[in-house]
């Protein structure tokens, strides 16, 4: 009976075991599949599915060409190699294959970098040319994937650098119009998230995929034009070599726009291989950048005044004795023996200081410079012709500058009687040519520009940028005619025997003392040319502005010996290139 009993209880224990185990599988699979089941999901998207960035292309840059956009900074396709450590395979010669094609585009300590299991994206090689690429791409290697991207290509070499900039490392722009329109170039990088396979090939399935494509960068061009620019920076290194000059500076504006047709520097360097420049005084664009007291030009605009205001005219005379007094300061000309009664027109051909402090005490009571003169000079000088005041042209580093206000305690007469002739400000040359071309174009000022507008990805047409502030009567157009005529008997007094014959051109020379601890020194001297040129003065009035500015350490060099002859050049060159017809 006890061999029964023990015999029937086997299966039944039997069974309780199998319910037993049962239960414990069953339990075991509601934890996985139901109270487990959202991190399990979550576990294997993260197995499964990859982000790809998907690169925006950064804008390209064309200058003007006669009238059409040109490439002058492009993109060249290179690829980035990555890795996702946790599915490399150790039996994978992933370090040989990268170090074997990449070369010196391989990054550094890549066992270390295949080390970190824990991340899911190394970069191994960085300006991977296509045809590395594929070689990588043709190992199989599981776990290695590219990323497309572009290198900047700057086809020109070193032409107009100061104004392009550069783009750094770390793909941002640095300089120039790299830098300040860096944001409008850069563009935004798009994403895909999506399944992937071992070898991280997008299966693009699944209802979680995330796709946003990139916005690729403005592709703006610059109302630069290369022809103007070569030249400009060519003759430029002519003059200076002739000189002995060590810096300078060529800006070209278009008078009835205030559109940027030039702008060179010297020394300059190589965009492409900025990691070379050894002075990164080389990255500066002086020509917005450097403030400066730019001496005798200033003569220009402190006549205009006197026109607008009606105190003096082109005939009108004053004493001159090559000497006046302001408070406790005795000021001379530079040029001695124009003594007598003469006209203003004779002292702006010999750029005579006295007759421009003469013009700034007859702004007030005409003996003295009184704060109603300085108001005066300060409300034209500042506020109309936009000197010490940022123009924000489209370009990185522009530089404000410094008009002493009268209300200043060191505004005081002594300060704009130097003021009238160009000493006691600083002021950039972006500056100066655009008060310059106000006072030759009729009496309008436009705020200087850099940007043309934008190119269309197909390259069809350019969308044109919006007009930036223009000021219209900042002096009267009577007052515009009268000063231009000035300027241009200035010139053919002395200085036009070399300029093309049958046009219309004007300048003023500059030579200016370098301060230094406050103090003037006359061991070293700034050089500056400021001048017009087109075809006549009835024919829509001058066509260009150029300014130069030449200097070196503890050399003198003078605005007529060293600045005139590069301002000549480029001038000549310009009226041929821009096909003006000469006066009838």
């Amino acid at each position: 009976m006890q061999l029964d009993l023990a015999k029937g209880s086997r299966p039944r224990t039997l069974a309780i075991l199998v319910l037993i185990i049962m239960a414990v599988f069953v339990v075991r699979l509601f934890y996985l599949q139901i109270i487990r089941n959202d991190f399990y999901m979550s576990a294997a998207k993260q197995e499964q599915q990859r982000q790809f960035v998907l690169p925006a292309a950064r804008g390209e840059i064309y200058a003007m060409d006669a009238g059409k956009p040109v490439k002058i900074v492009m993109n060249e396709t290179v690829y980035t190699v990555f890795a996702d450590p946790k599915i490399i395979k150790e039996s994978q010669p992933v370090i040989d294959v990268i170090q074997r094609i990449a070369g010196g585009n391989a990054r550094a300590n890549l066992d270390k970098l295949l080390a970190k299991k824990e991340s899911r994206y190394q970069i191994l090689a960085t300006k991977v040319s296509l045809k590395q690429a594929e070689m990588i791409k043709d190992e199989n290697l599981s776990g290695v994937g590219f990323q497309r991207e572009t290198q900047r290509v700057y086809p020109e070499g070193q032409l107009a650098a100061q104004a392009l900039g550069f783009v750094d490392f770390e793909k941002k722009g640095q300089y120039g119009i790299e830098g300040a329109q860096n944001e409008r170039l850069t563009g935004k990088d798009g994403l895909l998230q999506t399944v992937a396979d071992v070898r991280d090939v997008p299966l693009t399935i699944g209802k979680d995929n995330i796709h946003t494509p990139a916005d690729n960068g403005d592709n703006i061009v610059m109302t630069i034009d290369r022809n103007i620019q070569s030249h400009a920076e060519s003759a430029l290194a002519e003059g200076m070599k002739r000189s002995g000059a060590t810096n300078g500076s060529v800006m070209v504006m278009d008078p009835q726009t205030g559109k940027v047709l030039a702008m060179a520097n010297l020394p300059t360097y190589d965009p492409s291989k900025y990691g070379q420049v050894l002075d990164a005084a080389a990255f500066n664009n002086a020509t917005i950048s450097a403030p400066f007291e730019p001496g005798s030009d200033i003569k220009t605009l402190t006549l205009a005044i006197g026109l607008d205001k009606g105190v003096v005219e082109p005939d009108s005379t004053y004493n001159n004795t090559d000497f006046i007094k302001v408070e406790d300061r005795t000021i001379s000309n530079a040029t001695k023996g124009q003594t007598g009664t003469i006209t203003y027109q004779r002292a702006l051909n010999y750029s005579l200081n006295t007759g421009f402090v003469t013009i700034a005490q007859k702004l007030g009571n005409g003996s003295s410079i009184t704060r109603g003169a300085r108001d005066t000079m300060y409300d034209y000088f500042h506020n109309k012709f936009g000197l010490g005041v940022l123009t924000d042209i489209e370009l990185a580093g522009e530089a404000q500058g410094t008009i002493v206000p009268p209300t200043d305690q060191d505004g005081g007469a002594v300060r704009y009687s130097n003021m009238s002739f160009g000493q006691g400000m600083d002021v950039t040359m972006v500056q100066v040519c655009a008060a310059f071309s106000t006072i030759i174009n009729g009496g309008t000022y436009y705020s200087p520009t850099i940007v043309e507008g934008v190119m269309s990805d197909d390259g069809s047409k350019i969308e044109v940028a919006p007009a930036k502030e223009s000021r219209q009567n900042v002096i009267s157009s009577s007052a515009s005619d009268k000063v231009r005529a000035m300027i241009h008997e200035a010139r053919s007094t002395f200085y036009s025997s070399n300029d093309t014959a049958g046009y219309y051109t004007g300048g003023k020379t500059g030579t200016s003392q370098t301060l230094r601890d406050g103090k003037y020194i006359d061991s070293e001297t700034v050089g500056t040319y400021l001048g017009f040129g087109g075809n006549d003065s009835s024919s829509g009035g001058p066509k260009y502005v150029i300014m130069v500015q030449v200097s070196g350490k503890n050399m003198n060099l003078t605005g007529s010996v060293d600045a005139l002859p590069i301002f000549t050049d480029i001038s000549n060159w310009t009226l041929d290139y821009m096909k003006l017809q000469p006066k009838g």
